[in-house]
């Protein structure tokens, strides 16, 4: 999955690598290591949420959230990805994120997924573009869209390890499945 992203952002020009590798190996590490951070992160935040009140963390609350969180984040990835609609790669990215969007398994786990992935994004793209190891093209430190990018990624990673399971499941390798 990172690999996917880092290639997309480089080959279409969205940011580059103080290195100028498209994309530099070296980066790819760092995925796995963020998205275990992430889920921890969302656990702690699921549990946190589990002792609020019922009226906060009703089905039809979260659903309101998720819907009003991920219909901003999709549209402010279409203003920050409109100069690469020309390319293959971005309209792969933005169909991904639709689909992710419009089929959600757990509205509570995938916005909270979301909050938890956009919260380390924030630390990671201030440190990587403060320090200019990247650079977006809007020569933001860091971009808001590229912030909340590391949620979806987040999301697609969760939802990625779902189907993972329902396949281990159908073929036999595991039990049961549990959606978190």
């Amino acid at each position: 999955g990172g690999l996917a992203i880092e290639s997309w952002g480089t080959q279409t020009n969205l940011w580059h690598y103080y290195t100028a590798e498209r994309p530099p190996l070296w980066i790819i590490p760092a995925w796995p290591i963020a998205s275990l951070s992430i889920d921890r992160i969302t656990r702690l935040l699921d549990y946190g949420l589990r002792r609020l009140p019922s009226s906060v963390q009703s089905q039809e609350t979260l659903r309101s959230l998720y819907w009003i969180t991920f219909a901003s984040f999709l549209s402010l990835m279409l203003v920050f990805v409109a100069p690469t609609f020309d390319k293959s790669y971005t309209w792969l990215a933005i169909t991904l994120c639709i689909l992710l969007i419009l089929t959600p398994t757990d509205h509570r786990f995938a916005l909270l997924t979301f909050i938890a992935g956009s919260g380390l994004g924030y630390y990671l793209e201030l440190w990587g573009t403060t320090r200019e190891c990247w650079t977006y093209y809007t020569l933001q430190k860091p971009p808001l869209f590229a912030v909340l990018a590391h949620g979806m990624a987040a999301v697609a990673f969760w939802r990625a390890g779902l189907i993972v399971k329902i396949i281990g499941v159908r073929i036999g390798l595991t039990q049961t499945m549990n959606t978190a």
